[in-house]
């Protein structure tokens, strides 16, 4: 296991799990009568691991009032009518915004209002609103009339108006009357303390500890194994389809549990000893989960953080190191073409354009390639997985994306990077090009020679000779230990927010919820930009609260046009209370499909299979409302075969859906050369910056350049495109000399030194 993909779990297992959306470096977990088993990658759970350690900070921190939405009020006339006016006289409109205007600059006032939760921002949107409501408000009650009144005529001050001005900024503020409960809503100190049954018990916490391929999932599984009962947690679904697979054919009954499926060995339904299931499907109210025994997995930069998290429960927690058991060298030589490879060979991308373009090169020239990517169903990637894998299948040759660090058994003797440059979004949503940290580069590198392979001893190099010394300098250091574990706001937490803000939109929640949180040293809220972005999405939707955080929390790939059409449709439905039988959902997504044509047609019929996943993770929330689980999960399995046998002519496809090829694409390919090449100005100087460098984004304006800028062309491919050009000239040039002089230009031209 890799560290990014480390011990996160014991707050998850101190925290409710079913019910929130969770961004987990999640474990795995099995318990006992007392023994839990944590596994982790990353993905979703309710913890996340992370290298930055937050503030500790005692007293409450200053909300963002950037965040607070000021709430529309109704003009309705007052119950006093034209009282104020009777008894003084009408008010003049001038005269009212002279005073208004005073009263805003009045320094005092601000001060006064500052000290009541106004701050500067908050004040200037409370005035604006306040002198809107004054001067077109038809009549005014009595009582403002008439203080308004005597201002206007000298009998009164300007400071008079203070109340009536707070009054009305707490109405359309209405989390200014409330910040004393909304902060003890958010305060997430101490989660230990939420889960008094866990704190009654002295628990024995095991760390297995080791790199990839060190047996230390192995030692856990078996004390799951030998135990009354168990669960194991893991964040992904094969990972739980393993263990779940692998328990039952030893002869323990285990059910499985994830969030599209449930399978329970009990032919009458009645829940076995042991379950295996991810990580959000965890359910910390089974008494196996208050153990007395608890394994978890991890590397060793995850023990002091293990440590630190057992001291807030007083418990101690013991260590077993683990070697590799297998080793791995990393080569003095690159790859330098696709000719040069040989069976057991794995070529890592990290695009599937760059998958599509090398294995299409691979079987021209005549070998056979299996090819594995995040985006594939589950069914296909073990497909792939076992054609590879198969001594007797001609494929010799795997093309994948780091998808392959995490659950599947793979017989690879070379792990190849054909790139050391990894797509990233940033904090501000922004996409961005990163070399690869030294944990994940381990987390790949560690597939090569396994123990269970027929490959003893692995290899590591990389495609093109610039990126070697690169890939070495990574892979020397040490993987930066694990700081800090995130939380995420559960749905108790958020409906409790809306009791006091009940006009606030969800995403408006969560941020005011981060917003005014407290966590301890070892703590920082989760990132919630997905959790946001689905909230945003289907926010005009009338929904209630819960219903509408349940669908936030779904696991949807927002970067799928045809699957947040769906989800929004989804939404839609659930809405009008009208059940998505299975009727609906076959004319969604125009089924039965036929089988793709091109690579346009593949990535489609992967959305649509991600669309009957998010049918099945909502049918097990909602079942009234997705009643046809069965026959949605039928047609995924005939769906799965069908992108199976796709992927199995993935080179044809490949070959229908290559555009056009103009010269002047050539030309400006020649320009850019290669960016999937890491800068040999690879920095170590700080400790959290290694791996990152400039990013080498596209400088001209050219169409080739605004393509590999926008994600729609990379740069594999346009290598691809300038040979294939330059083969239809009278003197072709040799593919190879093409190759590195690209390279070369690439490394000269392109890559800019990061100070």
């Amino acid at each position: 296991m890799s560290v990014s993909r480390c011990v996160s779990l014991f707050s998850r297992l101190q925290r409710r799990i079913s019910a929130q959306p969770v961004r987990c470096t999640a474990l795995s977990c099995h318990v006992s009568p007392g023994s839990v088993f944590l596994h982790q990658p990353h993905q979703a759970g309710a913890v996340v691991c992370s290298r930055k350690v937050s503030s500790n900070s005692s007293s409450p921190k200053p909300p963002d009032t950037s965040l607070f939405v000021p709430v529309s009020l109704k003009t309705d006339t007052p119950v006093d009518g034209s009282v104020g006016a009777e008894l003084t006289q009408p008010l003049d409109k001038s005269e009212l915004l002279k005073i208004m205007n005073r009263f805003y600059k009045r320094k005092e006032m601000q001060k006064l209002a500052a000290d009541h939760g106004l701050d500067a921002r908050l004040f200037h949107q409370a005035f604006i609103s306040f002198r809107k409501y004054v001067l077109e408000m038809t009549s005014l009650t009595a009582e403002l009339h008439i203080i308004l009144s005597d201002i206007c005529y000298g009998a009164g001050h300007v400071d008079d108006i203070y109340p009536y001005f707070m009054r009305h900024a707490k109405q359309i503020f209405p989390m200014l009357d409330c910040m004393d409960d909304l902060r003890k809503i958010s305060d997430l100190r101490l989660p230990a303390n939420w889960y008094p049954e866990a704190r009654a018990i002295q628990r024995k916490v095991v760390f297995h500890a080791g790199p990839t391929n060190s047996g230390k999932t192995y030692h856990a599984i078996q004390r799951f194994l030998s135990a009354k009962s168990g669960v194991y947690c893991g964040p992904l679904k094969l990972l739980a389809h393993e263990i779940f697979e692998k328990s039952n054919t030893a002869g323990v009954a285990c059910d499985l549990v994830t969030g599209e499926e449930r399978s329970f060995m009990d032919p009458e339904g009645r829940a076995a000893g042991h379950v295996a299931c991810t990580i959000e499907m965890c359910s910390v109210t089974t008494p196996c989960l208050c153990a007395d025994e608890i394994h978890v997995c991890g590397e060793s930069a995850a023990i002091d953080f293990i440590r630190e998290l057992m001291y807030s429960t007083g418990e101690e927690v013991e260590v077993h190191n683990y070697q590799r058991l297998t080793p791995f060298s990393v080569l003095d030589q690159a790859v330098e073409s696709l000719d040069n490879l040989r069976p057991g060979d794995c070529v890592v991308c990290f695009s599937k354009n760059d998958i599509y373009s090398i294995s299409r090169q691979i079987e021209a020239r005549g070998l056979e390639c299996a090819v594995i990517y995040g985006s594939l169903p589950p069914g296909t990637k073990l497909s792939q997985a076992k054609k590879f894998n198969d001594p007797e299948d001609p494929c010799k040759i795997l093309v994948a994306t780091d998808a392959i660090g995490m659950g599947l058994n793979l017989s690879i003797k070379r792990i190849i990077f054909n790139s050391l440059i990894k797509p990233n979004t940033n904090d501000k949503g922004e996409k961005q090009m990163e070399t690869i940290s030294t944990s994940q580069a381990l987390q790949i590198a560690g597939r090569a020679g396994r123990f269970s392979s027929k490959f003893k001893e692995g290899e590591v190099t990389t495609m093109y000779r610039d990126d070697l010394p690169i890939l070495k300098e990574i892979l020397s250091h040490s993987v930066d230990p694990i700081e800090t574990a995130g939380l995420h706001p559960t749905a108790e937490q958020i409906e409790m927010f809306a009791y006091h803000l009940p006009d606030a939109t969800l995403s408006n929640l969560v941020d005011i919820f981060v917003s005014l949180s407290q966590v301890d040293g070892v703590y920082f809220v989760c990132n919630i930009d997905d959790f946001k972005f689905l909230a945003d999405m289907i926010q005009h939707i009338p929904l209630n609260l819960r219903s509408r955080y349940v669908f936030c929390t779904a696991p949807i790939n927002k970067k799928q046009p045809f699957v947040c059409t769906s989800f929004l449709k989804f939404a839609r439905q659930f809405s009008r209370d009208e059940p998505l039988t299975f009727d609906w959902v076959c004319r969604h997504v125009n089924w039965p499909v036929a089988p793709p044509k091109n690579i346009k047609d593949l990535v489609h019929l992967e959305a649509v299979h991600d669309v009957c996943d998010l049918y099945l993770w909502l049918s097990y929330r909602f079942m009234d409302m997705f009643p046809d689980t069965a026959l949605v999960r039928e047609i995924q399995k005939e769906l799965d075969d069908i992108i199976q046998e796709g992927v199995r002519n993935i080179t044809r496809l490949i070959r229908a859906t290559d555009p056009a090829i103009t010269d002047p694409l050539q030309t400006q390919a020649s320009r850019r050369g290669r960016s999937g090449t890491a800068s040999s100005n690879y920095l170590t100087s700080s400790k959290g910056q290694r791996g990152q460098r400039d990013s080498g984004e596209v400088s001209d304006g050219s169409l080739a350049g605004r393509l590999v800028k926008d994600g729609l062309l990379t740069p594999d491919l346009l290598r691809q495109l300038q040979r294939e050009w330059s083969e239809q000239k009278p003197n072709p040039t040799n593919q190879r000399a093409l190759d590195t002089e690209a390279h070369h230009n690439n490394n000269k031209g392109r890559r800019k030194k990061k100070k």
